[in-house]
């Protein structure tokens, strides 16, 4: 197996790895040191069903049990597909990752990793880019570090905010989901001690304690600065990637720019994480 970066930053490839069969203790403490320190892992050339892919994923932790059940999987509910063939009750396509953001940050202890495998893909475009969100808190200046260092944002289902709309939850779903979390705006990464920016512009309503005014410009000028393209690395999906990333010091989004009759399918699951510090 070869781990090899692909940014100075973000993003590693893994080669030599089947992901289909055991894996051994010394691979899998090698994987684990590797997603720490690349914050992405891009697993070439896997071909996994579902049982296998929750197989894999347990490498990396335990499956978190995502929010909307209604894209699970029949005979695998731990696994979600993602589609570009579904479409909103109004008619419209509906693109699943569109938009910067974090998975799920509006649980008390959102997963820590997300990890997809391409089951179907374009012949272009789809490409998932990535945003750094130490290396963008590293590049604050010392001001605005003190200005954020004690905020607390209040995350939710969907944001009234948000230019993205999700598909809205069944009424079962939104008994288990909560109405509205608290976490830091300043992350400190359970396992690394980085500390993050910690913002999610599809789940923040607003910041506690601060007006709207305030909060919302400050939210803007934080996500600008933190998706600027030194901070970023952008995955071309190949056939057979399987990618997990950290989403307790990174930011996403998923890229509709290529042909809609094409289709576009991956598997989703996630992994448990920590409350937010």
């Amino acid at each position: 197996m070869q781990i090899a970066p692909l940014t100075d930053h973000t993003g590693a490839e893994v080669r030599g790895l089947d992901l289909s069969g055991p894996v051994s203790d010394d691979v899998r403490t090698a994987l684990q040191d590797g997603f720490l320190r690349h914050h992405v892992l891009a697993i070439r050339n896997q071909s996994l069903s579902p049982a296998r892919l929750v197989q894999a994923a347990s490498l990396f932790g335990e499956i978190f049990p995502q929010h909307n059940t209604r894209f699970a999987l029949p005979d695998c509910p731990q696994i979600h597909y993602l589609s570009n063939q579904d479409s909103f009750p109004d008619g419209r396509r509906y693109i699943p990752g569109e938009g910067w953001h974090t998975d799920h940050s509006n649980d008390t202890r959102p997963p820590k990793a997300t990890i997809l495998h391409a089951v179907k893909l374009p012949s272009s475009g789809g490409d998932t880019q990535f945003a750094n969100m130490a290396a963008a808190y590293e590049a604050l200046d010392a001001a605005t570090r003190a200005r954020i260092a004690s905020l607390v944002g209040i995350h939710v289902y969907q944001s009234s905010h948000s230019a993205r709309k999700l598909m809205g939850l069944s009424e079962a779903n939104k008994e288990r989901v909560p109405n509205a979390v608290l976490h830091p705006v300043v992350r400190t990464h359970p396992e690394s001690g980085i500390k993050s920016i910690y913002i999610n512009p599809i789940r923040i309503e607003g910041i506690l304690g601060l007006d709207h005014k305030e909060a919302l410009p400050l939210l803007v000028e934080l996500l600008e600065h933190a998706t600027q393209e030194r901070f970023q690395y952008r995955h071309a999906w190949q056939p057979g990637d399987l990618v997990i990333w950290d989403n307790r010091c990174l930011l996403h989004k998923a890229n509709g720019d290529y042909d809609m009759n094409e289709v576009r399918y991956l598997y989703r699951v996630m992994l448990k994480g920590d409350v937010p510090h």
